[in-house]
Parts: structure tokens; C-alpha cells; sequence
């Protein structure tokens, strides 16, 4: 087993019990997966902070449901993530329809080395094919980029079986890279 998997399991154990200090060093474990995960998976990026906070405050309260007969600790966590950022992607969308939601403030337009601004544009061509895919493909391909997730614990994650997530992991790419070929060549 893997040894990060065996101290992820002991830690939620200790979750279990009260013991804050588990929480920490949960934190440092999964925090900046969960944050890159979801500042991707949200329509504001920058509530990804937010979100991170409110999967280790639920995992807090939920310690004692983890079952590791049903997945790893990462597993666990990325799930309740992802459902954390559909239902705020959702409520976002409800917002803006209403026209209540806020302005979002104007990127840094700092000039910068040429180098420096073509990979940021990239960068940017690349997040907007990530949202453009289907949410199955866009979940898969950034629990595995951001998360750093297994196919395993993908298919775990998304509740589908290891070759659904393969499959769909195998399309997101195949549709990323038409996509920025395309952005690319223009």
C-alpha cells in the first residue's frame, strides 16, 4: 500500500477522534491539490479557497463516515470537493441570471516579458478548453491534473468504473490538444 495512503488513513482516524492536529497535516497533504482542483473546476477561479476551506471543515465533521474499504482518503476528499464546486458553479449561474452576481475585477495587465505574456495566453487558451469540455471530462482531467489523482481513484471519485475513466480522461486530452492545435495555428 501506498505509504502516503496508509498516513492519509491513520489521519482520518485521528479526524475521527477529535485530534486537530490530523486536520493539519491533512491540510498540508491535500490542501494545494484541493485548491489547484478547484480554482480549475469553478467558474470563479477565485473562490477555490474558499471551497478548499469547506471540504476540510466537512471532512472535520464527517471523519467518522470515511470508509477506506470504499477508496483512499484523496478519494474521499476530491469528491466532496467535486460536489462543492458543482453546487457553487450552479448557484453562480442562478446569480448571474438574476443579475445579482459581482463584477469581476480586471486581470493584472502589467506589461511583461513577450515570453511571459504568450504563456500566459496559452495558459489562458488552455483553462478556456478545459471549460469547454463536457463536466465529466472536465472533472476527470483535472482531478487528474490538479489533483493528481489515479485513474483508480478518479473512476472512485466520479463513481464510475476504471475504464469510464480512462475513456473519459483519454477524450478530454484528445479534445484539448485539437483545441489548442487549433488556438495555435491561427
Amino acid at each position: 500500500m501506498d505509504p502516503r495512503q496508509d498516513e492519509a488513513e491513520a489521519l482520518m482516524a485521528a479526524l475521527a477522534r477529535g485530534e486537530r492536529g490530523a486536520l493539519a497535516r491533512l491540510v498540508t497533504l491535500f490542501g494545494p491539490g484541493l485548491r489547484r482542483y478547484a480554482a480549475q473546476a469553478l467558474t470563479v477561479g477565485s473562490e477555490a479557497e474558499d471551497v478548499t476551506q469547506e471540504v476540510f471543515l466537512r471532512a472535520w465533521h464527517r471523519a467518522g463516515l470515511y470508509d477506506p474499504g470504499r477508496g483512499s482518503v484523496a478519494a474521499w476528499l476530491y469528491r466532496i470537493a467535486v460536489r462543492i464546486c458543482i453546487d457553487r458553479n450552479r448557484r453562480g449561474r442562478f446569480r448571474r441570471f438574476v443579475g445579482i452576481d459581482a463584477i469581476a475585477e480586471p486581470e493584472d495587465e502589467a506589461p511583461g516579458a513577450e515570453a511571459t505574456v504568450a504563456a500566459r495566453q496559452r495558459l489562458a487558451r488552455v483553462r478556456a478548453a478545459i471549460r469547454a469540455l463536457p463536466a465529466r471530462q472536465r472533472q476527470a482531467i483535472l482531478l487528474r491534473a490538479a489533483g493528481g489523482l489515479g485513474t483508480a481513484e478518479i473512476a472512485r471519485t466520479l463513481g464510475i468504473s476504471a475504464g469510464a475513466a480512462e475513456q473519459l480522461l483519454v477524450r478530454a486530452r484528445a479534445a484539448l490538444r485539437a483545441t489548442v492545435d487549433r488556438e495555435d495555428h491561427r
